[in-house]
């Protein structure tokens, strides 16, 4: 099993998670979901992780050059219903998950570490 700090994610997690993450990538590269205000193609999808029970997708984002996580999260998350609505097309699932978008912080971190380590030589 996977293991994200606390959190242990079963095969079917991973497995699910990857094929929604795969999906939501290529529904913004094509501009599928047709997003007022906002050009998807710039919308980076680095991981999605499901709940337990497969209900819920948490979809990390993060738009090219990652300026503006914020604003891109607020308005791919007033629109999650259409975006799901094509995802449902993709997706031959029982129940597919609500998607739930989160800014991916994870660069910003990454830098942060860099920059220390770069400090300390």
């Amino acid at each position: 099993m996977k293991t994200y700090g606390d959190n242990i994610f079963s095969q079917r997690q991973l497995r699910v998670g990857e094929l929604i993450k795969q999906n939501l990538g290529q529904i913004f590269l094509r501009d599928e979901a047709k997003v007022p205000n906002m050009d998807t193609k710039n919308i980076t999808v680095t991981e999605v992780r499901m709940s337990p029970d497969l209900k819920n997708a948490k979809a990390y984002v993060i738009p090219l050059g990652g300026k503006d996580i914020e604003k891109a999260v607020k308005v791919l998350t007033e629109f999650s219903k259409e975006i799901r609505k094509v995802l449902a097309k993709k997706i031959n699932m029982k129940f597919l998950p609500k998607v739930f978008f989160v800014g991916d912080k994870s660069f910003d971190y990454a830098e942060k570490i860099e920059k220390l380590i770069r400090e300390n030589k």
